[in-house]
């Protein structure tokens, strides 16, 4: 796992570890295993922590990217909601998503207590995530390079 660039005191990987341990419950536990399978299936993912307020970092989000956003981890009272920033434009052959099923981009999993997710499966969705942010990181490269006028000597 490559780290984020984290300029806090603590890498994101310490805070998202901090916010598995504050959950008493099956959240906290259900949270671990999801994030572990990100780390099994994708051995370059950056794990970050956004959009949260200086004041607590328990608020902030777990974030994996691999060159754009792979998925975000969200706790609610009745669930664990792994949210695909690009879920719309993945395969999901384990018909894995089942929220946020209308949208253009993302695409999500809850899951709730005692519900178990297909580990091969998810890890199939986070390595074809993370391959869809690589082809189109390297597409957008092209297009700068083509877009771009040359100097003149």
């Amino acid at each position: 796992m490559k780290k984020s660039d984290s300029t806090d005191e603590q890498s994101a990987s310490e805070l998202i570890d901090q916010r598995i341990a504050g959950y008493e419950d099956w959240r906290g536990q259900t949270l671990g295993i999801m994030r572990k399978l990100v780390l099994d299936a994708d051995p370059d993912v950056v794990e970050e922590v956004k959009w949260r307020k200086p004041s607590n970092s328990m608020l902030g989000i777990p974030v994996w990217s691999h060159d754009g956003i792979i998925c975000t981890g969200e706790t609610y009272k009745d669930k664990v909601k792994l949210t695909f920033a690009k879920g719309a434009s993945l395969q999901d052959p384990g018909k894995l998503f089942n929220s946020s099923l209308e949208g253009n981009m993302r695409r999500a999993i809850d899951i709730h207590e005692g519900e178990k997710v297909n580990a091969r499966a998810f890890k199939a969705l986070i390595r074809a995530a993370a391959d869809f942010n690589v082809a189109l990181a390297k597409t957008k490269t092209k297009t700068k390079t083509k877009t771009m006028p040359k100097r003149a000597k």
